[in-house]
């Protein structure tokens, strides 16, 4: 491959970015990460770069990227886990990049494609929407209006939000696209969308889109248009996503909203009422009782198991008495197709079948378990309208990855600050790479550039009982008091279940009302955005639980302080990990070492990372699991962070 231009030298003291980037301060990390990824796609290498905070990985493998495609006319896929990282991406980096280079090239952002309005189905809806909708109709009208305003076309345009029935009635759906016989073909925003991709070198998607593009690829079809490259950012989340991807997610929610949509008895609105399909109806009525009758056994069945199995359940453990009803559905749909000579409507009664099979395929697999290697379990929502989801997901996902994706594409780069379980220069990936299928890749591991000697303190209590105690809860509280008040707030509490981040709040939040800090609440109403935005007002602390330790960037002085209650260790009854643990017994490995530790090490790495953002943050990290010194492998945990002060208390 001929450079187009050199990204090391792009990032050098004297390069394009600092020339166009005012206090652009070259980073020797970032230079030799650029020049990893610049070599691993010339070469046609696997390749997973570990690079901490402040690194600067972005520009690090854009710069790579954008070279690599104009230099061989291709196109690289630039995967992420956060709509924060996608945006960051599209509206920072690249556009500034594209400033400071003076060679030509384009960035799209993918969507999916429900993200996008369809014309033909807007103007159906409209024709239709007397008997079909329980929301207004002024949200049709109000969406009518955009359509003709907008030039995205996508939801995330749209100024108010959509009840879901409305938004499903006028998205664009493969299944339900006449693709060039359409009227509106020139007009659609959907196909708009995908010229631009066409005409781009560099897209940019989320990681279940890329999955999903992936998975059609090998039928012959394809989401994205092709690419040669592949950058995985964010990498330490693939895993989980491809488990969701390839495994079964399906929830009483979906199967009423399905048979809603046809027909709903409590408002007597549908898409068959409209049809004066009266027979059809009295059938979509029977199916709804079938339904609940179908999901009350599951629920019933999970309050007599969960106390043993948390959930997991076993081939034919419960009679399947909706697949049947749901055929019989589909079956007469086909004949109501038959029997149209409205084109639009055709398509819909179409995608009405479509969405039976897929229920129909996807009870029946859950219910027989044809698959060895999968674990199959139902979860239930504890709310008034009380959600039953049955989930079935792979023991061991690596082999689906690794030929979708590091089969199917030469260079394939992953990178994260959290892919390796210890601080050593080259080890600890391989935990990382045996559970997303990467064989013979090579790896880059690279510290900070932050100064965390001087910039962090870490204290340890190391008195406090083990978190199985049950003082624990009640000394913990005590001594998040004293670390919250050494830093007047400005502290996020890191918990690992929602139970006890509950049992902690309900013993501070009297004192801290004293004290005038405001006590920030996950799960108190407040969505991750909403609770962040006022954390960065300053002066407050916030209480979370999973999706605080990551993909969280408070810089500054609203955060000094991370408290983290207890080490990550994943709950070993949740019936996915119990199957994985299961799994590697059977293969006389041991659970604990070979998985549940290194798990919660990258996690614990996660957490810590919450706190130096930039390099004048400064600030303390609280350790009140005393287990990181008190046990055989708590020394693990301090070897996989930057070496800072460590004060045992």
């Amino acid at each position: 491959m001929v450079n187009v231009f050199d990204p090391a030298q792009a990032l050098s003291p004297q390069g394009v970015v600092a020339k166009h980037l005012p206090n652009f301060e070259s980073r020797d990390q970032q230079v030799k990460m650029a020049q990893a990824v610049e070599l691993a796609l010339d070469k046609g290498l696997k390749l997973a770069v570990e690079a901490g905070t402040g690194v600067g990985k972005s520009f690090a493998y854009l710069l790579p990227a954008i070279n690599a495609a104009i230099a061989t006319k291709s196109k690289v896929l630039i995967s992420t886990y956060t709509i924060t990282l996608q945006e960051q991406l599209i509206n920072k980096d690249i556009p500034l990049l594209a400033e400071a280079l003076s060679c030509h090239f384009t960035a799209s952002l993918a969507k999916g494609r429900s993200n996008y309005i369809c014309l033909r189905r807007l103007d159906f809806a409209i024709r239709k929407q007397q008997g079909l909708f329980e929301a207004s109709t002024d949200e049709l009208f109000h969406i009518q209006q955009w359509s003709g305003q907008t030039k995205d076309g996508s939801l995330s345009d749209l100024d108010f939000v959509p009840s879901a029935g409305v938004w499903d009635a006028v998205k664009s759906e493969h299944g339900n696209c006449k693709g060039r016989k359409c009227p509106n073909q020139n007009k659609c925003f959907y196909w708009k969308a995908r010229r631009r991709l066409e005409s781009s070198e560099i897209i940019i998607a989320n990681h279940a889109l890329m999955f999903s593009d992936l998975a059609l690829k090998e039928e012959g079809a394809s989401i994205l248009p092709e690419y040669r490259y592949v950058i995985i950012d964010e990498g330490h989340n693939l895993e989980h996503v491809a488990e969701d991807h390839f495994g079964i997610n399906i929830t009483s929610g979906q199967i009423k909203f399905l048979l809603d949509g046809l027909y709903n008895p409590r408002t007597h609105k549908g898409f068959l009422v409209y049809r004066k399909a009266n027979e059809l109806i009295d059938l979509v009525a029977d199916i709804h009782i079938a339904s609940r009758d179908f999901f009350k056994k599951i629920n019933d069945w999970y309050e007599g198991a969960t106390a043993q199995t948390a959930g997991r359940c076993y081939r034919n453990f419960i009679e399947d008495s909706i697949t049947e009803p749901l055929t019989v559905l589909k079956g007469k749909l086909s004949q109501l197709s038959k029997s149209c000579s409205d084109e639009d409507e055709k398509f819909e009664i179409i995608r009405f079948m479509d969405r039976c099979a897929a229920f129909i395929t996807g009870i029946r697999d859950f219910i027989n378990q044809p698959r060895e290697d999968f674990v199959y379990w139902v979860e239930a929502e504890s709310s008034r309208r009380k959600i039953i989801t049955l989930r079935a997901a792979s023991v061991n996902i690596g082999p689906e990855i690794k030929r979708s994706l590091f089969d199917a594409y030469e260079s394939v780069v992953l990178t994260s600050a959290t892919l390796s379980t210890d601080n050593s220069e080259k080890g600890g990936f391989d935990f990382f790479a045996g559970r997303v299928g990467l064989t013979d890749y090579s790896v880059v591991k690279l510290g900070s550039p932050f100064d965390y000697q001087k910039q962090v303190t870490v204290y340890i209590e190391k008195q406090l009982p083990d978190p199985k105690d049950p003082q624990f809860i009640t000394l913990a509280a005590e001594s998040v008091k004293k670390y919250v008040k050494k830093t007047g707030g400005r502290a996020f509490v890191l918990f690992t279940s929602y139970s006890m981040l509950e049992k902690v709040a309900d013993d501070l939040r009297e004192w801290l009302a004293g004290e005038q800090i405001e006590l920030l609440q996950q799960g108190s109403g407040f969505d991750r955005s909403a609770l962040l935005r006022k954390f960065k007002q300053g002066g407050a602390v916030l209480f979370g639980t999973d999706s605080f330790w990551q993909g969280v960037d408070v810089p500054g002085d609203a955060l000094s302080n991370v408290i983290i209650v207890k080490l990550p260790f994943a709950v070993p009854n949740q019936p996915l990990l119990a199957g994985k643990l299961d799994q590697l017994r059977k293969e006389g490995r041991n659970p604990f070492s070979d998985y549940q530790l290194p798990c919660a090490i990258i996690k614990f790495k996660q957490g810590f990372g919450r706190l130096i953002r930039t390099k004048t943050d400064s600030g303390i990290v609280v350790i009140l699991d005393s287990r990181i010194v008190n046990s055989r492998y708590g020394s693990k945990f301090l070897a996989a962070i930057p070496k800072c002060k460590v004060e045992i208390v």
